[in-house]
């Protein structure tokens, strides 16, 4: 499983290759593959040419991508997106949401929160509403009258 936080919780201290990296050395994997993969997820998420930039140097959206690209390092077989989409302007929104459609598209099931009533009408996934802990609706065939 991998997680998309809203305030991207990178490490201040580390480099985005190495917040990325973070991911895979909990999980024990190898460092052949941890500079493999994760040079590949960060040119996935545009970000190849940002490697060595710290968080602070870095627009919110670039922050974001980075938690992204953390979020798919260890190609998970579910992401949650914590209101990926809360602390980054409108197109960066769209990328991002884009960028986990394809994600989708690929076979990794993705689970947005979100209150942004556009992206949900114009990306017409399926839509589960949820009022005080309860589900109040659920269109399996996407936006709909949200």
């Amino acid at each position: 499983m991998g997680i998309v936080f809203q305030d991207f919780r990178l490490i201040p201290t580390m480099s985005v290759f190495d917040n990325v990296a973070f991911a895979m050395h909990v999980v024990g994997a190898e460092n052949r593959k941890i500079r493999k993969d994760v040079s590949t997820v960060l040119s996935m998420v545009g970000l190849g040419n940002k490697a060595r930039s710290m968080p602070n140097q870095l627009s919110g959206g670039e922050q974001q991508r980075v938690g992204l690209a953390r979020a798919l390092v260890n190609r998970p077989s579910l992401i949650i997106a914590d209101e990926p989409t809360g602390n980054v302007d409108p197109n960066m929104s769209y990328e991002i949401v884009s960028k986990l459609t394809e994600i989708n598209k690929q076979g990794t099931t993705v689970l947005m929160v979100t209150h942004d009533h556009n992206l949900v009408r114009d990306f017409q996934h399926r839509v589960i509403m949820l009022e005080e802990g309860r589900i109040v609706a659920d269109n399996a065939a996407g936006g709909g009258n949200i």
